[in-house]
């Protein structure tokens, strides 16, 4: 199978609930739409940042039908598919493939602690099974688990592992990556403070929880690093750099769902054992909002 290119600025959508706990699919449908119009460059629903962990297979196949139906074939939908039980991975892959998803995304496995030839077994046999491409993703801040850059570099040699969400925060797992890679394999950063160093490293992009919230800059800092205008990249950087730490006063999605009911795109409504933000923390969320002050005036709360 071909490599499809996944490149430059994807968003880890939030799944918006009613107030009844059930997934709110006209938010939903509005949060595409936006995100599309404000020129993301590819969707990333069912993840960490969707709550994934909490929804059912239905509720997950329907989130990821309704981003196929938005995007309508305008950006790339790579939907979460990952699992600690290998069967159970392969099953969730074929799951989201059927509902439409371009490609899959998989976090290594979380809980079970696996050894490098555990983790390289696994994800083989995803590769193996998926008939849409795949994207790696290291975040052992959650997992407890490090996808080590010589089981990524073997991995990334399978013809249906296209790239790798890397959220370890070490710029130097990112150059190795970046030196040591096959062709057409691209690495992504997966945490947004780090997308300037990371692709000044040579990283092709970022999934970006920010870009929930502010999508047309965040696609405008990964355009300007991509063509090589730094001085942009880095200026809208630095307006950046504070909202970017605000969604993470507290566990992922917590604060950008906050952020995205101040702005009154969704309830801010979160699936147990997640809570809604503590009253502290939504104020330095809010101030971080309404503080960052982008170009042009206006574009992101439209």
């Amino acid at each position: 199978m071909s490599r499809g290119s996944i490149r430059r600025c994807g968003t880890a959508l939030v799944t918006p609930f009613q107030d009844d706990g059930s997934v709110d699919e006209a938010a939903l449908r509005g949060l595409v739409r936006w995100q599309i119009e404000q020129g993301i460059d590819f969707l990333v629903p069912c993840g960490s940042t969707g709550e994934a962990a909490t929804l059912s297979d239905d509720e997950r196949a329907r989130v990821v039908a309704i981003a196929v139906d938005e995007a309508d074939g305008a950006v790339p939908v790579v939907a979460g598919a990952g699992a600690s039980d290998t069967r159970r991975a392969i099953a969730l892959t074929r799951l989201v493939e059927e509902a439409g998803a371009t490609h899959t995304l998989h976090a290594a496995p979380a809980y079970n602690k696996p050894p490098q030839r555990g983790l390289h077994a696994h994800f083989r046999a995803v590769a193996d099974a998926a008939t849409r491409p795949v994207v790696l993703y290291n975040v052992p801040g959650r997992t407890a688990c490090d996808l080590a850059a010589e089981t990524t570099l073997a991995l990334a040699e399978h013809d249906n592992v296209i790239a790798i969400k890397e959220a370890s925060g070490d710029p130097g797992r990112v150059g190795e990556l970046v030196r040591r890679r096959p062709e057409g394999f691209a690495v992504l950063s997966g945490d947004d403070a780090l997308t300037l160093p990371f692709m000044a490293l040579g990283a092709e992009g970022v999934i970006s929880v920010v870009g929930n919230v502010v999508p047309g800059a965040m696609a405008r800092l990964v355009e300007s690093l991509a063509s090589g205008d730094l001085e942009t990249g880095q200026r809208l950087h630095d307006a950046l750099l504070p909202l970017m730490d605000a969604m993470f006063v507290e566990s992922n999605p917590i604060p950008v769902k906050a952020a995205l009911a101040h702005r009154d795109r969704i309830r801010n409504v979160l699936r147990l054992p997640l809570v809604p933000i503590a009253e502290p923390h939504r104020k330095t969320v809010v101030a971080a909002l309404e503080g960052t002050r982008l170009e042009p005036a206006g574009s992101e709360a439209a």
